[in-house]
């Protein structure tokens, strides 16, 4: 802030928003152990020794009950192509995985068929963010595809070509 006059949060969202950044599939089982999921920009590698990595969820997002309750989940980094998959993942659906090919992983929990890369997680800790959770997880095992990224800049889905 500036003197004292808060900062206009759109304003901020769309400074924000200037950083472009891969896009995740955080997905894990909900309550009645059905596949569900939430698509995250926030995503980041923290630490090789231990294996960790972490994101950000809003604290309102339906599926932050599942990850505060839950064990553990899956990030799935997408690529090029699967925009439609990020959207559906971003939207209050009863179903998340409807018309997505998907496995399940080592752990049990659910894999996008096709994601550039994959970690399969424990929840390792929480911590506050102000208006999220910052969610940070053991890296227990991933697999690592082909292809270009999926990246989300100025509210806009695009690739990176090499």
């Amino acid at each position: 802030m500036l003197d004292n006059v808060p900062f206009d949060p759109r304003a901020l969202r769309n400074a924000f928003g200037r950083f472009a950044s891969g896009i995740t599939v955080v997905s894990l089982t909900d309550d009645q152990d059905r596949p569900t999921g939430v698509t995250v920009s926030s995503f980041s590698s923290l630490s090789l020794d231990p294996p960790l990595c972490l994101f950000s969820l809003g604290k309102t997002q339906a599926s932050r009950k599942w990850i505060e309750s839950g064990a553990g989940f899956n990030v799935n980094i997408l690529g090029h192509g699967q925009s439609a998959a990020a959207w559906q993942f971003a939207k209050p659906l009863e179903d998340k995985f409807e018309g997505l090919d998907w496995f399940p992983g080592r752990n049990g929990l659910p894999v996008i068929a096709g994601a550039l890369c994959h970690f399969e997680c424990t929840k390792w800790n929480l911590y506050d963010g102000g208006d999220h959770v910052i969610v940070v997880g053991h890296i227990e095992h991933f697999i690592e595809g082909d292809g270009d990224p999926l990246v989300f800049y100025r509210g806009k889905m695009a690739t990176v070509a090499e």
